[in-house]
């Protein structure tokens, strides 16, 4: 008879976000997948931003860089969600407005090469 040995820790090894879920492979062979609301900055997230994850040391963990999230394995098999307080959550939803409306935001040609209305220019000679 087969057992795993005692005190050892689930880790991940793979980890896929779709529309819905959050899926996450471990080393026992294990799938484990919750609702992605679960994960308000991750449901938040772009499928680009959602894609680019990294494990966390051996497997322990999955962060997101783009998001600024972590979750743990044994969070997500504990059945935990996020444990972000709604103040912090809502805060950080403004400021990822607050970039988007920047990036939108028309530059003028003097500002895209670096000079400002008022810089003289070199004179020429």
């Amino acid at each position: 008879m087969s057992t795993s040995a005692a005190g050892e820790r689930p880790t991940a090894t793979d980890v896929r976000v779709t529309r819905d879920l959050l899926v996450v492979a471990l080393r026992d062979g294990r799938v484990v997948s919750v609702p992605l609301t679960w994960y308000p900055r991750l449901a938040g997230g772009t499928a680009r931003e959602r894609a680019r994850w990294q494990l966390i040391g051996p497997g322990v963990g999955i962060h997101w860089p783009a998001l600024d999230e972590d979750v743990s394995v044994q969070a997500l098999l504990d059945g935990q969600g996020s444990t972000e307080s709604v103040r912090s959550l809502r805060q950080w939803q403004r400021s990822r407005r607050r970039l988007a409306n920047q990036a939108l935001q028309p530059t003028s040609r003097a500002q895209r090469s670096g000079r400002s209305k008022g810089s003289p220019r070199a004179a020429r000679g």
